[in-house]
Order: structure tokens, then sequence, then C-alpha cells
């Protein structure tokens, strides 16, 4: 699946994946009104298809769905380093929408929904996962085997390597490599990123953390750099 790429001089390309016509058809005309380009798919191989055909920078997901439901999509979406999810949901029950996060989409938005309510929320998601065109520091960190060139938002291994990092994941590696060996909690890590407004739930912070995991320890079983403090919070460990 292909990865978002866009610049900041490229439009921002959006994939709509709803199984109804009339919710999906009006609302990619609503999102390109609001300078969005946008493709669309009324299931989950519809959605694969366009992922693999098009470079996608988010994707707004129906849950419920006939055949593969929007959770195993996004599931599948977050294990494979995907673009930003936005779940659309129609589910009333706390625990629905908290496994959907979990799993590792970025935001929901609740069935019926004010279109404008989903352009800022896009906007929002965008905001702290986009690639940066420049990071404050110009610094090159030593991370074990990695360097990490702030500037570019990118990682460089021992191997030749090189992983791009996105605006979210760039501005948390930051503040671990700012606080090494301190103890951080999620209300910390969200203030000191983008504030909490940018980042509305303790598991959005948690999805962020396990994608940055995913790019810089050698194995996720037992992270050497970002490690989990049961009941604290996380902890950057560097030598």
């Amino acid at each position: 699946m292909n990865n978002a790429s866009s610049t900041t001089n490229s439009p921002i390309r959006l994939l709509i994946v709803d199984d109804e016509e009339d919710i999906r058809q009006p609302l990619c005309q609503h999102l390109e009104n609001n300078g969005f380009t946008t493709c669309a798919a009324a299931n989950a191989d519809e959605a694969y298809v366009q992922l693999d055909k098009h470079s996608i920078d988010l994707v707004v997901l129906d849950v419920m769905m006939p055949g593969t439901s929007g959770l195993e999509v996004c599931r599948k979406l977050s294990e494979n380093d995907g673009p930003p999810v936005i779940l659309l949901t129609a589910l009333t029950e706390d625990i629905e929408r908290i496994i959907g996060l979990e799993i590792g989409a970025d935001d929901y938005v609740s069935k019926p929904f004010n279109p404008r309510e989903l352009v800022a929320r896009i906007r929002s998601v965008l905001r702290r996962t986009q690639r940066p065109g420049s990071i404050a520091s110009s610094k090159v960190h030593a991370i074990g085997e990695w360097q990490w060139h702030s500037e570019q938002g990118e990682l460089h291994h021992s191997d030749e390597t090189v992983v791009m990092l996105s605006t979210g994941e760039s501005r948390l590696l930051k503040v671990f490599v700012e606080n090494p060996n301190k103890i951080l909690s999620r209300d910390e890590l969200i203030n000191l990123t983008q504030g909490r407004d940018s980042f509305p739930y303790e598991r959005s912070i948690d999805n962020m953390v396990s994608r940055l995991r995913r790019k810089i320890e050698a194995d996720l079983s037992k992270p050497k750099h970002i490690q989990t403090v049961w009941g604290g919070g996380y902890k950057f460990s560097a030598d």
C-alpha cells in the first residue's frame, strides 16, 4: 500500500470508504469544494485498489460495511504503516469507538455528522501527521543504529536505510530526545507535542508512539528506546 507522500505544494488526496452512495458521493463533493482531492470506494476491496493506485494522505472510513469491516481495514492500515484514518461510526457504545482508536484510528466522527465538523477533524489530523517541511532543530541525533535528521524529518540507519517520519512522529521524537530517561505521562506528551486540542484522546498519543516504535525499534516485543512505564506513561532511553 502506498503511504501518504504529499508535500505542501501538492493537493491532499483523501480516500472516502462508505457503502452508502448517498453519503459517499455528496461527501466527496463537499471535500473537493473545500480544496481536497478525493477518490471513493464502496467496500474494503475497492479501498485496497485505491490505496495501491494512489498516494493517499488520509482515509475517511465507515465502520459498518458489508464483508470486511472498517475496523479490519483500519487494523490492516495501522499494521502496515498506512495513512491516518478517521472512522465514520454509527456505533453508540463508547467501547466500540475505543476499540477503533486502540487498533490505530486517529479520530472518529459519529453518524449523522456535520460535514464541516469532518473537514475540521481532517485538517486537525493532517496537521499532526503530515511530514514537516522543517523542524526547529537542525541537529543530527544518534539513536542506537539510527541517526535522526530532524530538519528533514528522516531516520538514517547504519545499513543506509532511510525512513521518513510524519510531522507528529517528528514532534514526538523531539520531545523524547529532549527528555531522555524521564518518565512522561500521556498528558505530558500531549501537551509537549501540540496540546490537548490536537490529541483529544490518550489513545491517539499511544497510536503515535506505536507508529514511531515500528520505525526505530529492532524488536517491537522488547523495545529498547521507547519503553512503556505501566501506570506512568513512556520513557525514552538513549545511550
